[in-house]
């Protein structure tokens, strides 16, 4: 029943979910200011405010995708929130402003997931895609070596390290490095609000900043779980309409 109403095959709506990509960076800083300290010190606790309205983002960006996006966003929801408890609360890498996980990160997780998507499958991205390939490895290499050399993220080295084995496996898609730019971009505003802060020494012995540019080998490897099971999804569905 659930599959039949929300995930039926249907053309997507192509230019709303541009615009939603286009929108993710103007979104994610309102939603995080909202939910921020200075915010809650200043006016209330916007908590509620930032829960709704990413439902809402949500809700939208998922209607107007199509049923194989859909699958992602939605076993993203679920995932990311077992991720949250794994890293968060089990080994303690990152903390957020008050003790409970934040309602609106799962949702949150699957909207950089699908405007990362969104990006690596407009037309100037597949046109580029050869190139691009070259620019992003070169990028992140860069951006690796400048906070381990400069900044001391021995964790970001190390998981720089981990980050680019699994690309390797992944025939350097494109997708990945789309999502990690908005990993990025969401893991500095949030740091920048407090609406999370990430440990200085990750395990108590690697140290690292806030934020660690290794956190999007963490986002990786959920990226690629998720994908493997939305593939086994639609396998046992072909084999039980078979």
């Amino acid at each position: 029943m659930i599959n039949r109403i929300l995930f039926l095959p249907e053309k997507p709506n192509a230019g709303m979910q541009l615009l939603l990509a286009f929108l993710f960076p103007v979104f994610t800083f309102t939603a995080l200011g909202i939910d921020s300290v200075f915010f809650a010190g200043r006016c209330f606790d916007g908590r509620q405010i930032t829960n709704f309205i990413s439902i809402v983002y949500f809700l939208i960006f998922f209607f107007a995708s199509d049923s194989y996006l859909r699958k992602l966003m939605f076993i993203m929801v679920f995932l990311s929130y077992l991720g949250e408890i794994i890293f968060c609360k089990c080994l303690e890498m990152y903390h957020y402003r008050n003790e409970a996980i934040p309602l609106y990160v799962p949702f949150g997780h699957a909207i950089v997931y699908a405007s990362g998507y969104v990006f690596a499958h407009t037309k100037w991205a597949i046109r580029q895609e050869r190139k691009l390939k070259v620019f992003f490895p070169i990028l992140f290499i860069l951006l690796f070596l400048f906070v381990g050399l400069f900044l001391n993220d021995i964790f970001s080295l190390i998981f720089g390290i981990c980050f680019f084995l699994l690309l390797k496996r992944k025939r350097w898609e494109n997708l990945y490095f789309f999502i990690a730019l908005c990993v990025v971009f969401i893991e500095l505003v949030g740091t920048f609000f407090q609406c999370w802060i990430w440990e200085p020494e990750i395990f108590g012995i690697i140290p690292t900043v806030n934020p660690p540019l290794g956190a999007v080998f963490v986002y990786a490897g959920g990226d690629v779980l998720l994908v493997k099971i939305v593939e086994l999804l639609e396998r046992q569905k072909r084999i039980l309409t078979c």
